[in-house]
């Protein structure tokens, strides 16, 4: 499976925003990575704005080009509006909700764990990432040692971060439900989803 493994740091200065979690790193240089340091950089034009916004939802969920151009044409299809629909669609695959259920760590350590066969959904092996949740579907980590032992660490190790209301959490059970789909208001995105559906139309 393609993915991201360059440097993380890099992509977040790129962005001002920490893509991938928070970083001291960061916090020190908030400007561009470059040998000429923080100098203003030329005015930014509405394609250069849109290409910026859709990088940083890619890097965000962890998805190359052309599985977040899928993602568009998918939203596009579907009644309502094309940018809020497309964030749902990111919101529901099956790494985005393990990672919100803590059972992992990271967005990555959330698409290991369902690669290397450690979540069930509804019962059955899923380890396709991508695989897109509806409501009602119950996530929870398999019952071998290998899968309760990762889950139970990760767990305790996301107790700062919520479980959103669209979810529900048994963690006793190491299981999760897709109680409904995220709002708009819920999803809180990292980037302008708007700009990216304006890039993608031109």
């Amino acid at each position: 499976m393609a993915r991201y493994t360059g440097p993380r740091t890099r992509i977040s200065r790129r962005f001002g925003t920490p893509i991938f979690g928070p970083s001291k790193y960061l916090e020190r240089r908030n400007y561009g990575p470059g040998v000429h340091g923080p100098k203003s950089r030329r005015k930014v034009t509405d394609y250069a704005l849109g290409l910026l916004e859709k990088q940083k939802l890619r890097y965000y969920y962890g998805l190359m080009e052309r599985q977040f151009r899928n993602v568009y044409e998918r939203a596009l299809k579907r009644r309502g509006v094309t940018g809020e629909t497309m964030l749902q669609i990111l919101e529901t695959r099956l790494d985005n909700v393990v990672y919100h259920l803590g059972f992992g760590t990271t967005r990555p350590a959330a698409r290991q764990m369902v690669t290397h066969g450690h979540i069930k959904v509804n019962g059955r092996k899923v380890n396709i990432p991508s695989y897109a949740l509806k409501v009602n579907d119950v996530i929870e980590a398999k019952e071998t040692n290998v899968a309760r032992q990762m889950a139970s660490r990760n767990l305790d190790l996301s107790t700062s971060r919520a479980v959103p209301d669209w979810l529900a959490l048994n963690r006793e059970a190491f299981k999760g439900t897709v109680v409904r789909i995220p709002t708009r208001d819920e999803i809180q995105p990292i980037a302008n989803e708007q700009a990216v559906v304006e890039f993608y139309s031109r």
